[in-house]
């Protein structure tokens, strides 16, 4: 279930004074999709979080007009610290980071996040780095080796860390997303991807 304090975000919404918290932001909290108290999460967004298709495939599909993906940030960074325990990864080591918005004519409908550890970049996997304007989705899909972990269900408020690169270049900001992220295994080595749906998604069909 999740926890009480992620269902009241306030009663004012999003303020400038909010976002300028940045430097003191909360992580995510995760929590297993098979313990998610389902009347909490809005039933469009639902069928988004538990979904087990390819999330690319499943957005071009819904666009039916032209999907595209913007890199908003990608190098060698520091995960934050929930990812690194995630991944079994010590504290501090750096990742390769990807950040994207999923786009459909122009609009971000998905915010996601990749985490790489530099151990998962040998072989085949370096081609992960060098995706540039092609979606994640679409390689680990195509890849036999792959295979996804357990789906984790986490909401991002105002003041939590992520919220930020989520909603850049949102014109009406919201008081919650909602989101997922799963482990998958490629060749045996593991990257983490999150997927937060943003308000323009339309209801997963």
């Amino acid at each position: 279930m999740i926890a009480r304090h992620l269902l009241h975000p306030g009663r004012h919404g999003v303020t400038g004074a909010t976002l300028q918290l940045a430097a003191h932001r909360a992580e995510p909290v995760w929590h297993v999709a098979l313990r998610l108290h389902r009347r909490e999460v809005p039933d469009d967004v639902l069928h988004w979080l538990l979904d087990p298709a390819s999330l690319t495939q499943r957005i071009r599909v819904a666009c039916a007009g032209r999907f595209a993906v913007d890199v908003l940030e990608q190098g060698f960074l520091r995960p934050q610290q929930n990812e690194s325990a995630h991944l079994d990864m010590r504290a501090a080591t750096r990742a390769f980071v990807r950040e994207v918005h999923l786009l459909c004519n122009g609009a971000p409908w998905v915010f996601a996040r990749t985490v790489i550890p530099r151990t998962t970049l040998v072989g085949m996997n370096r081609r992960l780095t060098r995706l540039k304007n092609r979606p994640l989705g679409a390689v680990l899909f195509a890849d036999p080796s792959m295979k996804r972990g357990p789906v984790e269900i986490a909401r991002l408020l105002p003041g939590d860390a992520l919220y930020h690169d989520a909603t850049q270049h949102l014109s009406v900001l919201p008081d919650r997303i909602w989101g997922r992220r799963s482990i998958f295994m490629l060749a045996g080595k593991p990257l983490l991807v999150s997927e937060f749906f943003l308000p323009g998604v339309p209801p997963c069909r």
